[in-house]
């Protein structure tokens, strides 16, 4: 892979990743347009490295929300922080135990599975639709909500799927506050994403996964910057309840993806 794919897909990565268009379905479509042949694990490495990249933009911003969470844990008293704490570790579950027991099985879905990430796609634009018809409501998020938002993040490990989109439209039909949504939605990755990178680091796959250090470093910068700047729309875009035109966009996307992979 070039520095200038890397770049190119750094760049995607970073701007859909907040935004509800799955930011892996886009970068599989990358991937599939810059010819990549590398293999699935080596693919879902890059992959990993960007998310990563995303996962510290989202620590910039959130800063101040992280630091109440790690308070919240390690003060061990039964208040709000301690509270929103539990439900953040509640919703990693089910993604971290298909991470740890279907890696392989994931694995398969990142090497250039373009009409996979087409159907995917469809079904984040349903998800969005749905979500945007909502009504707006203020509830807050209680520990079922955790539970079910985080089957949601689990699903959307599938290349196609948008964790974002389908974190916050089941946030939104679940009744919950959009600004909310939002909020959750975003802090809720951070962790998995950093646990994920720090078990590949351990077990060496992370080393094995890809050879080319200038490629990842490229890639990587240009998610985080891109990351920054798309946090920040998102959650405007989240509290103008303007989700449509990127369910129309996914559907588009998902169509066409689905025409090429029959070509």
């Amino acid at each position: 892979m070039s520095s200038i794919e890397a770049a190119v897909l750094g760049i995607i990565q970073g701007l859909t990743e907040f935004l509800p268009v799955s930011s892996s379905g886009h970068l599989e479509i990358g991937k599939a347009i810059f010819g990549d042949s590398s293999l699935p694990q080596e693919s879902l490495t890059f992959t990993v490295i960007l998310h990563f990249a995303t996962a510290l933009s989202t620590l910039v911003i959130f800063r101040k929300e992280v630091i109440a969470i790690f308070k919240g844990l390690f003060q061990f008293r039964w208040n709000d922080e301690f509270i929103f704490s539990l439900k953040i570790v509640l919703s990693m579950i089910p993604a971290a135990l298909v991470g740890l027991f279907l890696e392989e099985q994931l694995e398969a879905f990142f090497g250039g599975q373009i009409l996979v990430v087409g159907f995917m796609l469809l079904i984040t634009a349903l998800l969005l639709l749905l979500a945007d018809k909502a009504k707006n409501t203020s509830k807050n998020v209680s520990y079922k909500n955790a539970i079910v938002i985080g089957v949601s993040q689990a699903i959307a490990m599938l290349p196609g799927i948008s964790r974002s989109g389908a974190t916050i439209s089941t946030s939104v039909l679940l009744g919950i506050d959009r600004t909310q949504a939002a909020r959750f939605s975003f802090l809720m990755v951070v962790p998995l994403i950093f646990g994920k990178v720090g078990k590949d680091l351990l077990s060496g796959e992370m080393a094995s996964g890809t050879s080319e250090f200038l490629p990842l470093a490229i890639g990587f910068l240009a998610a985080f910057l891109s990351g920054l700047l798309a946090c920040q729309w998102m959650i405007a875009l989240v509290k103008k309840s303007k989700l449509t035109y990127f369910s129309i966009y996914c559907a588009v996307v998902g169509t066409i993806a689905i025409t090429v992979s029959f070509l």
